[in-house]
């Protein structure tokens, strides 16, 4: 007749490691992030420190496409997305990369226990953008090329 509310499971960053482990991830650690890799895709993640908001102790950084060492990030040129390395190199974003890598960041939250949010599972979305009616937005007025001052 009465209802008991269920009690939260209390999850730990190295327990959602853990899951992400037997769901078939490559974990690394490496300083303050964590790198996990399945395939040809990774995301670095880290512990993090407001736990108080909610029971996700893991936050995700950044994800994208394993280029070497290196995690190459997907960047939007305005008329080309791209995946770039932090040593700067490029390579095109091909149709098949951004399907993979929506796959990957909805398992990979599925398998973390992560909030997967309506803006994310619309398609693949990114943070860099580095085309021209963007750069230095944020700086008031930009120069215009008829200004010659």
């Amino acid at each position: 007749m009465f209802f008991k509310r269920e009690k939260a499971k209390e999850t730990t960053f190295s327990t959602q490691l853990d899951k992400l482990r037997s769901a078939g991830y490559t974990v690394e650690a490496s300083g303050s992030q964590t790198r996990v890799v399945k395939g040809k895709l990774g995301a670095l993640v880290q512990a993090r420190a407001d736990v108080d908001q909610d029971d996700q102790n893991l936050a995700l950084c950044e994800v994208g496409l394993v280029v070497g060492p290196e995690l190459a990030l997907l960047t939007d040129l305005g008329f080309q997305k791209i995946f770039m390395t932090p040593s700067g190199k490029k390579m095109p974003a091909l149709a098949e990369h951004l399907v993979a890598l929506h796959a990957f960041e909805e398992d990979f939250r599925e398998a973390a226990g992560l909030t997967s949010l309506y803006n994310h599972g619309l398609g693949t979305t990114n943070e860099k953008h580095l085309y021209d009616r963007v750069q230095d937005r944020d700086h008031g007025v930009p120069k215009r090329p008829w200004e010659t001052n």
